[in-house]
């Protein structure tokens, strides 16, 4: 006789999305399910309700949602995905033995997100387009994403005829929206397109108006600069380079970063990129730009070449990871920002942690690996101004967070 299906009545959430459920065996995670509600896991897709729907549950907004691995939490509503989203931090922070005031969560609306990496895959005569399934290697066929910018959806027919142009039966594109059209970046791993390919791609882009396409680096075809503003300054983006994946989201780490800095006479901005925060801080600072992104680092000089009203902006390249700029460095800066990558900046906050910055913006995606670094910094003698969440990844499981440090205390001799 088969087992009877498990039951389980759900308690919390979790950081991924789930809904916990605590057993004798110990936590057992439910996809899809909320707390108040007793469900049967869901052999693909959504859980089988065994009670009333938590009066938090919603109608996802998109028919994929279930299968596609890109959202995990548009059955939420409102008020209970704010509180999910901000309780990331929250936990992520005392984790680390930090309390500090987590401010609400700062909403993003659908249909705002301007960059995305797909991929397009050869199935038959067709050419599939999205994401990954939930755990899965299999890819969804996206017809519809409530996430993306509308200009990007249009396109997909487009997308789609580049990836039938090429020869591999796989291939990964990441997709910007400018204001002068859509920037494709292909990963193919092709050593060299044949001159068929290269012609196609040419009528494609031509057809769809599309800005820029370059397949594994290589600039195929530009049809107009794909630039993007930051603080009144154009920018021409590198192909596959990164920015912020919601203009607005974007709009308000630099306003929170602006408001915390003031008008230092010197600022460093470290893993600047293509410039994100560098030329807001430029309009009342002098300011030092590093990344190891030779190529966002080109952009960002050449745009401050360009400019006018501009503090004098230093761009240089240089690995934070292998050389954070250190402590001694460090002395001539009223304050410094940073936004690393996801796997966050260690290093560089050891050396900030024994410098005498006043002020230290610390920007991440990642707040595990941020309150890791805040740890280091109040271990030296900064104290938590503030904390601010914000939803740049809408529906999924990851969170932007911008954190305000100020020296309180002599730096420590050590770290704890």
């Amino acid at each position: 006789m088969s087992a009877e299906p498990e039951e389980f009545q759900i308690a919390r959430l979790g950081a991924q999305g789930d809904g916990i459920a605590e057993t004798d065996a110990g936590p057992r995670y439910v996809a899809f399910a909320l707390p108040g509600e007793r469900v049967q896991p869901g052999v693909k897709g959504l859980p089988r309700l065994l009670s009333a729907a938590s009066a938090d549950r919603t109608a996802p907004s998109c028919r994929h949602f279930g299968t596609c691995g890109g959202c995990v939490a548009q059955h939420m509503g409102e008020r209970l995905y704010a509180e999910w989203k901000r309780d990331i931090v929250v936990a992520a922070f005392r984790q680390r033995g930090l309390e500090p005031n987590v401010a609400p969560l700062h909403c993003m609306a659908p249909g705002t997100r301007r960059r995305a990496v797909l991929t397009a895959r050869r199935e038959g005569k067709r050419i599939a387009l999205g994401y990954h399934r939930r755990k899965s290697l299999d890819l969804v066929d996206v017809e519809e994403c409530p996430v993306l910018l509308p200009d990007i959806l249009a396109k997909f027919s487009a997308l789609r005829a580049i990836a039938a142009a090429l020869p591999p039966p796989e291939v990964h594109l990441t997709v910007l929206w400018t204001p002068a059209g859509l920037d494709v970046a292909v990963a193919a791993g092709v050593s060299r397109l044949h001159a068929t390919a290269v012609a196609e791609i040419c009528r494609i882009a031509a057809q769809h108006r599309l800005a820029r396409v370059a397949v594994d680096g290589e600039t195929i075809i530009e049809r107009a600069a794909p630039a993007l503003t930051a603080a009144g300054i154009d920018v021409v983006v590198p192909a596959a380079g990164f920015v912020q994946a919601v203009q607005e989201a974007e709009q308000t780490m630099a306003h929170l970063v602006l408001a915390a800095v003031g008008r230092p006479k010197l600022v460093a901005d470290l893993f600047c990129g293509i410039g994100t925060f560098t030329f807001h801080l430029a309009r009342h600072a002098r300011v030092l730009a590093l990344d190891r992104d030779a190529a966002a680092i080109a952009a960002l000089a050449a745009a401050a070449r360009r400019a006018q009203r501009l503090r004098p902006i230093e761009a240089r390249v240089r690995d934070l990871f292998r050389e954070p700029l250190s402590a001694k460095e460090l002395e001539r800066f009223h304050a410094v920002v940073y936004d690393p990558p996801r796997a966050g900046a260690r290093g560089q906050a050891e050396q900030l942690s024994r410098s005498k910055v006043g002020t230290v913006v610390a920007v991440s995606c990642d707040p595990g690996t941020l309150a890791r670094d805040v740890r280091l910094l109040v271990d030296g003698g900064y104290a938590i101004d503030s904390v601010t969440p914000i939803d740049q990844f809408l529906f999924s499981a990851h969170v932007e967070v911008v954190a305000v440090l100020r020296r309180n205390s002599s730096p420590s001799v050590g770290l704890r």
